[in-house]
């Protein structure tokens, strides 16, 4: 316990300092607007074409909340200071405060990955939310449902941090920038409905994504948003998903620190 005012300072330290990017973060914003248009129209036409479990409002909604998340689901998003920390081997400066290096390193990119979502999403989901139909963000259908989106959005952000955590041990191991990032990313990606809404997918393939953590950082709290999936289903998924958070984050300790021994072997 007597660790966690670092752990804290760190968060919101990271936090603070991305809250100040906002000339970056208005110009991602303009360029996700044309990206969501765009999207909702390919999705539009593909639904029309074949039945699809979705309506317009329902698909301009999943769009428009997954470009408002998308710094936040993504795992190319990279904490650069970081991922050269690592490659250059002072990284090992670290290992030198007294704390659990993997709590810290999650909590510095919990911190900058919520400051950059923060500067993107409420833009987004403000002008998507008068837009015309059907282009419209569909608003939840009651405070019940908003609280509950806001509470599958916060697990999913541990979610993401937490698979991350993956990314940084493999450039430790491969002390390459982009290995452990373009290896985890598009499986990721698109288990969590981040590049096609997982209700638009074949059947088979949908079955089974639901079934892996993934669809958690992304698919559930859209649904949740957008009134597909009921409050009643919520504690059983609620509770896999957390029973899924466990599973990854003690992975994630473990790939942590075979990397730190495999560094500590080859540097002597």
């Amino acid at each position: 316990m007597g660790e966690l005012p670092a752990y804290a300072g760190l968060f919101r330290m990271r936090l603070v300092r991305g809250l100040s990017y906002r000339a970056a973060a208005i110009a991602s914003s303009v360029t996700q607007f044309f990206w969501g248009f765009m999207l909702i129209s390919v999705l539009r036409a593909f639904a029309r074409s074949g039945g699809s479990p979705l309506d317009d409002g329902q698909i301009a909604s999943y769009i428009w909340l997954q470009q408002a998340s998308l710094v936040l689901g993504a795992i190319w998003f990279r904490d650069g200071e970081l991922v050269r920390l690592i490659c250059s081997g002072d990284a090992a400066y670290e290992l030198c405060r007294p704390v659990d290096l993997y709590r810290f390193w999650f909590a510095r990119l919990a911190g900058g990955r919520l400051a950059a979502t923060a500067l993107r999403c409420l833009p987004i989901l403000a002008v998507a939310s008068f837009l015309p139909e059907p282009w419209r963000l569909c608003l939840p259908g009651s405070p019940a449902v908003l609280a509950c989106f806001a509470l599958a959005m916060a697990l999913a952000t541990v979610m993401v941090v937490a698979v991350s955590m993956f990314s940084y041990a493999l450039t430790m191991v491969t002390l390459n920038t982009q290995a452990g990032f373009l290896f985890v990313a598009p499986v990721f990606e698109l288990c969590a409905g981040l590049l096609v809404p997982l209700p638009l997918m074949p059947e088979g393939v949908r079955r089974v994504l639901e079934v892996l953590p993934f669809r958690y950082a992304a698919d559930l709290p859209f649904r949740i948003w957008m009134g597909s999936i009921g409050l009643a289903e919520l504690p059983g998924l609620l509770a896999a998903e957390i029973a899924w958070l466990a599973v990854i984050v003690a992975g994630g300790r473990l790939a942590l620190g075979a990397a730190l021994r495999r560094a500590e072997a080859v540097g002597g």
